[in-house]
């Protein structure tokens, strides 16, 4: 059987978010002929959000600015607006000291100016090793940060698509969309790390996010403190549900505390309805026990959806020449997932297997229910293949020709 793309095979949960790239000797694209320089202030904020130390220069014209740690030696001369006549000039020199700088934020700042996005950053307290002190990390330590961040970022695009308890895998396909464009970056050591979400792309992401970290929060506290459940049932207005609860385990298991911390993009500034500064979100191993307790009660909870959903059939099952069978559909329209198992009757399963056979999508009522994360249509009724254009069924018969082994399948179903 094939595997959808849009299928979770793990806990990675994200693979569209790629990789930071590396900042090389040399101009960067900012600095290019033709290209537009960043505003002085969107630079000089970023440099301050990344450490960077302001240590002088012409009030009212210019700041000199060196890099975390820094005794001085290394600086960056930025004009404190575009208004003076040398304002070009000192921007482009300091895109290219940056450019060539070894200090790791600045290929961070450079990514921040190149697309404004607004930074998520996670971090983990384990105990430190050998190598820790050496500033690396272990493998295993590394790739469950990553895996958690990427589980939170997908939580927070699931939000932003629709408010539920228990998303499954709905709307996943729209919500990896949304987060095509991000990037992600390591920290120093390895034990933090940075998402860069566009603003363009991403906003709503990084907004939806924000209110539903501190929900979470919120909602902990009042569970630790009272033993009620009451505000994560709340919380679901706020984008909090169980994809949420399971990345935050996730961030938080096997380590001595966690957080995460997100700062809007200087070029866009804070979106309406947010906070100019969030306050960073952090989490420890105590809450781990309140976070289980509301995944498992938002799985339970969510109700199941009545739909009318159409889809192609690619795979046909049943036990012997006639009765009913399970019929698997890639979903076309009607519903937020990308494929759905359904149990047929021996006359629904027979009009299935003939619009198999002549590449019609079928047509189909019932309950997508959530066990097993909202793949299975329950309760099927108005079973009938749909007439589609000569362009789409060309395409539907295509595909059947790609997978002879559900054509193989589905004429073994239909024998006498």
């Amino acid at each position: 059987m094939h595997r959808s793309m849009d299928e979770p095979t793990g806990g990675a949960g994200l693979p569209a978010a790629r990789s930071h790239p590396t900042a090389r000797p040399g101009p960067p694209p900012l600095a290019g002929a033709g290209e537009e320089l960043p505003d002085p202030a969107v630079l000089g904020a970023l440099l301050h959000r990344h450490g960077w130390q302001r240590r002088g220069g012409a009030p009212g014209r210019y700041g000199r600015w060196t890099p975390p740690g820094s005794a001085g030696t290394t600086s960056l001369l930025v004009p404190e607006s575009a208004a003076f006549p040398d304002s070009g000039e000192l921007i482009e020199e300091a895109l290219l000291a940056l450019g060539r700088s070894p200090d790791p934020s600045a290929r961070d700042i450079l990514v921040s100016l190149t697309v404004p996005s607004d930074e998520i950053r996670w971090w983990r307290e384990v105990p430190e090793s050998a190598a820790g002190a050496a500033g690396a990390s272990g493998w295993t330590e590394a790739e469950e940060l990553r895996s958690a961040a990427r589980q939170v970022l997908m939580a927070g695009a699931l939000a932003a698509r629709g408010r539920a308890g228990y998303h499954g895998a709905r709307h996943r396909r729209k919500a990896r969309a949304a987060l095509d464009d991000a990037l992600i970056g390591p920290g120093a050591g390895g034990r933090s790390l940075t998402a860069y979400v566009p603003v363009d792309s991403g906003r709503a992401v990084a907004v939806r996010l924000c209110h539903a970290l501190h929900a979470t929060r919120e909602a902990v506290d009042y569970q630790r403190a009272t033993g009620g459940m009451e505000a994560f049932d709340s919380a679901v207005a706020a984008g909090v549900g169980r994809e949420l609860t399971e990345a935050l385990i996730a961030l938080v298991r096997g380590s001595e505390g966690a957080g995460i911390d997100l700062r809007w993009a200087p070029a866009a500034g804070a979106p309406d309805g947010c906070p100019a500064r969030p306050a960073p979100v952090e989490f420890s191993p105590g809450d781990l026990p309140a976070l289980r307790a509301a995944g498992a009660r938002y799985l339970r909870d969510e109700p199941a959806v009545q739909v009318r959903l159409t889809g192609a059939v690619v795979r046909l099952r049943r036990s012997g020449p006639r009765g009913a069978g399970i019929v698997r559909l890639r979903v076309l329209d009607g519903a937020e997932v990308a494929h759905v198992r359904v149990e047929l009757d021996e006359e629904a399963y027979r009009i299935a297997g003939h619009a198999h056979l002549v590449g019609l999508p079928l047509r189909v009522e019932g309950r997508l229910e959530n066990r097993g994360g909202f793949r299975r249509l329950t309760g099927a009724s108005q079973v009938a293949p749909v007439q589609v254009d000569e362009a789409e069924r060309d395409r539907l018969m295509k595909a059947l020709q790609e997978n002879v082994d559900y054509f193989e399948e589905a004429c073994a179903g239909e024998e006498a």
